[in-house]
């Protein structure tokens, strides 16, 4: 599979079913069946309780460069340990579902109100009270120029 320029963008409440399913939204079924034939891989982020989703050719890219680092670093195996161990394949199903499983769904506190959020080449999967928790106050604080990066403070929005 080739990896192709499309942006995966934009602010979606969902709900999870009692069986951990979650409708994709309608705007990506068709993008995600071309692109990755449905198929995507979700792994837990280190930094924040929430999942990441990566249609598989766009994992695949990240795994080959995660699994290219020096494991005999401590941080660079414990980052593998948890990525690579918590990736798991997810397919779209015929309804436009996909079954999160028990562990990821436990490990981001996912319960019935979730929110999907497109960060480019990837979704980042939030419980929705979590979400708007941390948004909140990502909102809130102000951000000190001396911790953003040079590329960051030359952007022009």
């Amino acid at each position: 599979m080739e990896s192709k320029r499309i942006s995966l963008r934009g602010v979606h409440a969902l709900s999870m079913d009692a069986k951990g399913r979650l409708a994709v939204p309608v705007r990506y079924r068709a993008v995600l069946a071309d692109w990755c034939d449905s198929i995507l891989v979700a792994t837990i982020d280190t930094s924040e309780r929430c999942l990441l989703i990566y249609p598989l050719p766009e994992w695949e890219i990240i795994q080959e460069k995660i699994e290219a680092l020096p494991s005999f670093n401590t941080e660079t195996r414990k980052i593998q340990r948890l990525l690579i161990g918590h990736a798991t394949d997810l397919e779209i199903d015929g309804n436009g579902r996909v079954l999160l499983p028990a562990a990821l769904r436990e490990y981001a506190s996912l319960d019935k109100k979730l929110v999907l959020i497109g960060q480019g080449k990837k979704f980042e999967l939030w419980n929705e009270e979590t979400w708007n928790a941390r948004r909140d106050s990502w909102l809130d604080g102000n951000a000190d120029s001396d911790s953003l990066p040079e590329g960051l403070m030359q952007l022009s929005l």
